[in-house]
């Protein structure tokens, strides 16, 4: 019976009321920008940054206080939402000095949020100015979100799973009230960065961008042949080189705004295959941007970064502890909130060497590096150690086989004829190799170091005719025979190669293992050919077999079998002659016997 009178009650209370049920916090994902939680008029836009998409971030709206309005809105007020009440009149109370947070009235927390309020303006129409990211105001909002959190208050979550065309999400449906947006994106490892608390009045309609920013990072490698063609010097995603090469790689990156943290770890990251050493001496950071209206480059000091390697990965980390503070002393721009303009390009340039090992795998899927840049990804206070990832850039770099086979032109192979390679036609320019199993390897002039013009001894063709040469760029080169197996003659101009991959158009897009598909490069190759017989020259160009998957193409070098020489006299004239001897030494004998 007294279950049903309190009942009752209850119901009587609710119709007059008298009681009130709270707002039971909610979390909703939002779908194509917008989501709408029906319990009034007002709603809130988060608008993200140009190119970084609000997808997957995720955010947590409290009501602090709600508003209302003038009729004419030419004044607003506030009253405590009762769910943050006691979070409110603790950090105020602390702040304020107050033993019994109690005694903190709404107008102690209220006037106290206003002191700290650097733009005010009145009435409930007016714009107003953001407050710096380093201002007071930052900070005591931080604490108050603390104080929420640690007391488990809950308020209403949002999930972005897409937002609108504008890159942009509105929360429909809200009542007025003063709000905080606190994003809850778990951005560690990822390629986001957390936004400092948003923070708006929602008495109709309130617009707050996104207080978070990360960088991008594009991975180059740099073409050495047909640059005009290739453009912006030659660097793009794909290049071919000879083994021994110096390969010129670039990361670049733009500053993103480092606004509202103190310092901002940065660290590029490279990951290379085993074919590839990394030349440690090379590497060169430079910062660029303006300081006014003047350009400025500035190169990072061997005491201002850090590099580790590890050789079993093949990978290295070139760290920079707090690259904020190198911008803001070399590029200098604060205004009156402390805050300097970002958007600086930082660059680093290194070379590796295309190594011996590169040998034992050519053509596809070629060489790949990839880089990607960690940095500092949360500006909250006592979170600055977060960091996250860009995303791996890939970049590849091939390189050719050359399988050589001597023959006669019966088709019969022919050991000991020696090659040497040059780079011009009339033979001056040599392209040193040396012996390796299953062939020869190009060393290239970036890794000769103190081998000789005596040690590098050509190519020489085995018992099955047989002569490889590894490490091959695209380009043209001479292969010349200067000297030919016993009882041959050898061709008296080198044979022209003409190495010519094709490469897909799309130089700037690849992406990591497309190196073995045809779209990304396609070999070709063709070989001019003299020869000098009967007493007059042939040419001919022909079309060289290739194997995609290999990188190689095939070449043979036919020598003419050799003819006798003539000879004058006949048959008969022999015959002859042998009679004539015959019947000489017959008479010789008889007068010998007459003569006993």
């Amino acid at each position: 019976m007294k279950k049903i009178v309190t009942m009752i009650l209850a119901i009587m209370m609710l119709t007059v009321g008298i009681l009130e049920i709270p707002v039971k916090a909610a979390t909703r994902n939002i779908a194509n920008g917008s989501v709408d939680f029906q319990r009034g008029d007002a709603q809130i836009t988060i608008t993200g940054n140009e190119g970084q998409s609000l997808a997957g971030k995720k955010f947590q709206i409290y009501r602090l206080f709600d508003a209302e309005n003038a009729v004419n809105e030419e004044s607003i007020n506030y009253k405590f939402n009762p769910d943050f009440k006691i979070a409110l009149q603790t950090i105020v109370g602390e702040l304020l000095g107050k033993g019994d947070t109690d005694d903190v009235t709404e107008y102690e927390v209220i006037d106290y949020i206003q002191s700290i309020n650097t733009n005010q303006v009145e009435g409930a129409k007016v714009s107003q100015t953001e407050e710096g990211r380093y201002s007071e105001f930052r900070y005591f909002m931080e604490e108050l979100r603390d104080e929420i959190v640690s007391r488990g208050i809950e308020g209403d979550v949002v999930e972005v799973e897409s937002a609108s065309a504008y890159n942009s999400i509105t929360v429909k449906g809200l009542e007025y009230g003063y709000y905080v947006i606190d994003e809850i994106t778990q951005a560690s490892a990822t390629h986001q960065a957390v936004s400092l608390c948003m923070v708006n009045t929602a008495n109709q309609n309130a617009n707050v961008s996104i207080k978070s920013d990360y960088p991008t990072v594009t991975n180059k490698i740099q073409e050495d042949d047909n640059q005009e063609r290739i453009g912006n010097v030659g660097w793009n995603d794909i290049a071919d080189y000879e083994i021994g090469q110096d390969v010129p790689y670039k990361m670049e990156a733009k500053i993103p705004n480092l606004n509202g943290y103190h310092t901002y770890y940065w660290a590029f990251h490279g990951n290379m295959d085993k074919a590839l050493t990394l030349q440690e001496h090379t590497i060169q950071i430079v910062l660029s941007g303006t300081v006014g209206d003047a350009e400025k480059q500035y190169t990072l000091l061997e005491t201002e970064f850090h590099l580790t390697t590890d050789s079993v990965d093949n990978t290295f980390k070139i760290e920079i502890e707090d690259i904020k503070g190198i911008i803001d002393r070399e590029y200098a721009c604060q205004n009156k909130n402390n805050e300097n303009v970002y958007g600086q390009k930082v660059t680093v340039t290194y070379k590796a060497t295309l190594n011996d090992s590169a040998a034992l795998d050519l053509g596809r899927p070629g060489f790949e590096n990839d880089a990607r840049v960690e940095f500092s990804n949360n500006p909250n206070q006592g979170a600055e150690s977060q960091t996250g990832f860009t995303p791996w850039d890939t970049v590849v770099c091939y390189s050719y086989r050359l399988n050589g086979l001597k023959i006669n032109n019966y088709g019969t192979p022919l050991e000991n004829a020696v090659f040497r390679l040059y780079q011009d036609e009339a033979c001056e320019q040599e392209v040193f190799v040396q012996s390796m199993q299953g062939g020869y390897q190009i060393v290239h002039a970036d890794a000769l170091g103190n081998m000789s013009t005596e040690e590098n001894k050509g190519m020489t063709s085995n018992s099955k005719g047989e002569f490889k040469v590894y490490g091959l760029d695209s380009g043209t080169y001479y292969l010349k025979e200067v000297s030919a197996p016993a009882g041959y003659r050898p061709l008296l101009d080198p044979i022209k190669i003409q190495v010519e991959p094709v490469v897909t158009a799309e130089r700037n897009s690849y992406i990591k293992g497309e190196g073995i598909s045809d779209d990304i490069l396609t070999l070709s190759a063709k070989a001019n050919i003299k020869t000098f017989t009967a007493g007059s020259y042939t040419e001919k160009e022909i079309v060289l077999d290739v194997d995609q998957e290999e990188g190689s193409m095939n070449l043979s070098v036919v020598n003419e079998v050799g003819k006798k020489l003539p000879i004058t006299g006949s048959q008969m004239m022999m015959i002859l002659v042998a009679a004539s001897v015959t019947l000489m030494f017959v008479s010789m004998r008889k007068g010998k016997k007459k003569h006993e």
